[in-house]
């Protein structure tokens, strides 16, 4: 770190910090109102997989991952508790990163990380599994469905390797 400054470093994580927060609550807003949306179409129609078409390739969805990504681990009887310990950890490395830094794409790419895995780390939690309801399909093949927390952690590796490849001074 050339030029060490403090304050920078300070508003730097409490930007970082308020992202995180941002991206849970609305990760946990959009979870909550999408299931409860969906859960009352399936009381209605009587029926157990209820989905809302947005367009042709788009859909609504129920899901709860009792695993990782993709629905990997899905079956492990610990799982809730051995994933959620994981995804505390990792967000405790990611918040010691997000204080050390002083890069503002860092800050955002750190932020949106930090508040997915707390998203769906609160999730997980209170549910024993992560709620997904994103689901994009061409014709018969489903991408597997997905959530704003699982969005928010792409988009933020996506921009810490941006930066590492192309904002980075040499």
């Amino acid at each position: 770190m050339q030029n060490f400054n403090p304050l920078k470093i300070r508003k730097l994580f409490l930007l970082g910090i308020a992202i995180a927060l941002a991206v849970a609550f609305f990760d946990l807003l959009t979870k909550r109102l999408i299931f409860a949306i969906l859960e009352n179409q399936a009381l209605e129609l009587n029926i157990k997989n209820p989905e809302i078409v947005i367009f042709s390739f788009f859909n609504l969805v129920l899901v709860w991952n009792r695993g990782v990504s993709f629905g990997m681990f899905n079956q492990l009887e610990s799982g809730p508790v051995i994933l959620s310990l994981l995804q505390f950890a990792i967000m405790v490395i990611v918040f010691v990163w997000l204080y050390r830094n002083e890069n503002i794409y860092f800050t955002w790419a750190l932020g949106l990380i930090a508040g997915g895995a707390l998203g769906n780390l609160v999730d997980r939690i209170k549910n024993g599994a992560v709620a997904d309801f994103l689901d994009f399909h061409i014709a018969s093949y489903h991408w597997p469905a997905f959530n704003l927390a699982d969005s928010s952690v792409f988009i933020g590796v996506v921009i810490l390797l941006l930066d590492d490849l192309i904002f980075k001074k040499k």
